[in-house]
């Protein structure tokens, strides 16, 4: 018997050592990329009900930029609450939310909209571009309208699910707030470390800045613009048009941190003379950023 169990052991050893060469040979599992993320930033004018940019006119128009474009993810800039409402119920895929820039919805809003099949909302919260960010509707540095940051944490759905920050925000638009953008500028960067909590970021928005202003240099300083660095570029790199089809500065940005840009576009899509607003929404598709950095 004992000789027995000896010959046992002896084949279950012999297996073991034919069977480990094939394990230990076998290729590591590949890391499959994410899946691309689609994002856009789009102030989208306010509503109106007189006028050839009345809102009855331009929204269907801008309905169909968005069934076009299918962005998983929208900063918007300017959103009256009636206007959220109209395109989420146009596209019932997108949920949106946030408070207006005095706490309220009778106001303009940085409305974020998304994809609620490509995007879960984790977590999300606002704060003002003032010395007091955490008091509702305050300003300071001689804005004349609160300015705010309408913010979320998402995750991608799927089999390799994805965390990331996304921040949406309108800065100061007169000619004498250029000392105001750059201060908004800092703020907002020195939220993120506690936002995003090492997360990858997309702060998009209407900057009111230019490329050569304060403002842009203190945020690409920080986080890479998406429509210098991606590898493919389609259409103008100027944005606003005030409902002309013909942009003479661009203001409107994608910057992002932990992501790259693949492609990224100016969205000119308009009905004969009705643009969707007088802005043109700037879009990217990106994927996240493998590499570690310093």
């Amino acid at each position: 018997m004992i000789g027995a169990w000896r010959a046992v052991g002896r084949l279950t050893m012999a297996a073991v050592m034919l069977l480990t060469p094939l394990v230990a040979a076998a290729d590591p599992q590949p890391v499959l990329p994410s899946v691309p993320l689609k994002v856009m930033t789009f102030n989208v004018r306010y509503a109106s009900d007189d006028g050839a940019e009345r809102w009855a006119a331009r929204r269907p128009v801008m309905v169909e930029l968005l069934r076009r474009a299918a962005p998983d993810l929208i900063g918007t800039q300017e959103l009256l609450q009636r206007q959220g409402d109209d395109l989420v119920r146009a596209l019932p895929q997108y949920r949106w939310f946030g408070r207006d820039r005095r706490g309220g919805h009778g106001d303009e809003h940085m409305g974020i909209l998304y994809r609620i099949d490509r995007l879960t909302l984790i977590r999300h919260g606002d704060f003002w571009l003032s010395d007091t960010p955490d008091r509702v509707g305050s300003q300071s540095w001689g804005t004349d309208l609160p300015r705010m940051a309408n913010w979320a944490v998402f995750e991608t759905r799927g089999d390799r699910p994805r965390r990331f920050l996304f921040i949406d925000t309108h800065l100061a638009h007169r000619d004498q707030d250029a000392e105001a953008r750059n201060r908004a500028a800092r703020l907002i960067l020195s939220r993120l470390p506690a936002l995003a909590q090492g997360l990858p970021v997309v702060l998009a928005g209407d900057m009111n800045a230019r490329p050569d202003s304060a403002a842009y240099r203190t945020l690409a300083g920080a986080m890479t613009d998406g429509w210098t660095s991606a590898t493919h570029c389609t259409g103008p790199a100027l944005t606003f048009h005030d409902f002309t089809g013909t942009p003479d500065r661009r203001i409107d940005y994608l910057f992002l941190r932990g992501f790259k840009a693949d492609a990224i576009a100016t969205d000119t899509y308009h009905r004969g003379r009705i643009y969707p607003s007088d802005h043109f929404p700037v879009r990217a598709t990106l994927s996240f950023d493998t590499v570690k950095r310093p």
